[in-house]
């Protein structure tokens, strides 16, 4: 119904803005990743999504389309509401969460508050072919970095190591560096198990 608000900024808060359009308010909640990203010019246009449920009518803003587009899918997948869908886009990027999905990495979109093991993979079982025709990513580059964790892992259980200690190892340095090679992947865990 409401797909887009331009005006003057009046507030702005780490989870909603407040948007004047002739002389009405209206009151977006917005994820961390959209408030980063507002200019500092009064006027401002937000791409919006309209929540309607029995107790509340809520209007979600977005920065720019991609966002509200990855937002929509996320609230398509069964246990996942706007609130747990702004709280993914607040913790992790669009395009993190698109690769994450793109790359069947549960632990990535696990790593959001308020979704659990179950919650990951059916994110990931319903959104994967949707999220690869809809934003055109490369299947093989987004299952590459998965091979490289796979093989590291792989690595380090016959060096030893505890699975669980040395996936947390291997996610931590995948956050810092996506695009780590197996070889850069088993030396920095080295250094950290």
């Amino acid at each position: 119904m409401i797909t887009q608000i331009s005006g003057k900024l009046i507030e702005k808060n780490p989870t909603h803005v407040v948007v004047d359009c002739n002389g009405v308010g209206y009151l977006l909640h917005i994820s961390l990743n959209t408030f980063s990203a507002i200019p500092d010019t009064e006027a401002v246009t937000f791409y919006t999504y309209l929540s309607v449920r029995e107790d509340a009518h809520t209007l979600f803003g977005f920065i720019n389309k991609t966002e509200r587009a990855i937002f929509k899918l996320l609230i398509s997948v069964s246990g996942v509401g706007p609130t747990t869908a702004r709280t993914m886009l607040s913790s992790m990027t669009g395009d993190e969460i698109q690769q994450a999905i793109a790359s069947e990495n549960v632990a990535v979109i696990q790593s959001a508050k308020g979704i659990g093991a179950k919650t990951a993979q059916r994110v990931i079982v319903d959104l994967k072919d949707k999220i690869l025709k809809t934003f055109a990513i490369d299947e093989v580059s987004a299952v590459k970095s998965n091979t490289n964790k796979e093989e590291a892992l792989s690595a380090l259980e016959v060096l030893g190591f505890n699975k669980k200690q040395a996936e947390k190892v291997v996610g931590n340095i995948l956050k810092e560096a996506p695009d780590a090679s197996v070889e850069i992947l088993i030396k920095k865990a080295l250094k950290n198990l």
